[in-house]
């Protein structure tokens, strides 16, 4: 495992290390010892291409993420939340796939989306607390104020993902 630091304090990429023989591939995901984060949450989800999720977070008991895709390819966006961060409302950008084997740990007080960007993508999170459904919020992914250039021009939208609030509505909400 390697990890690579980011100008975001707190999120690292990571490429993990992936065994290879004329069987397939074995691949370690995560190592909490080198993370240092504990997590007792883990989900996964599955999206089709163009399939755009996001941009989450919980209000409280905010969640760090460990994210990795076992197959497929995703565009994944970071924003920072953290108000006294240097980097306060600037947004994380990478690709994440199961061929370039990087996983992005992501610290809590980010809100966090993604774009499915082959026919199918299965994606792992290992979070640090459990959901809360009550505490969920949505940023919306076309904010203006982030300026998020997605490599696509149409999505696949949920309807919360639609009518997710601004980063102004969440700056309001949150005092």
């Amino acid at each position: 495992m390697i990890i690579i630091k980011t100008k975001f304090k707190g999120v690292y990429l990571v490429k993990n290390k992936a065994f290879h023989d004329k069987r397939g591939y074995f691949k370690e995901l995560i190592r909490e010892n080198i993370i240092n984060k504990k997590f007792p949450f883990h989900v996964m989800s599955y999206s089709r291409k163009n399939v755009l999720r996001g941009l989450h977070l919980q209000a409280k008991n905010s969640q760090a993420k460990f994210v990795t895709v076992v197959k497929g390819k995703i565009f994944d966006v970071a924003v920072d939340l953290r108000k006294k961060s240097k980097t306060y409302k600037k947004v994380f950008l990478s690709i994440l796939s199961e061929k370039n084997s990087k996983s992005v740990f992501i610290p809590a007080g980010f809100a966090h989306g993604f774009l499915a960007l082959n026919k199918e993508n299965f994606i792992v999170y290992s979070c640090s607390h459990y959901r809360n459904e009550k505490s969920e919020l949505t940023i919306r992914y076309n904010d203006k104020d982030l300026k998020i250039k997605w490599p696509r021009k149409r999505f696949i939208l949920s309807e919360k993902d639609k009518n997710g609030i601004s980063i102004s509505e969440f700056e309001k909400k949150r005092k």
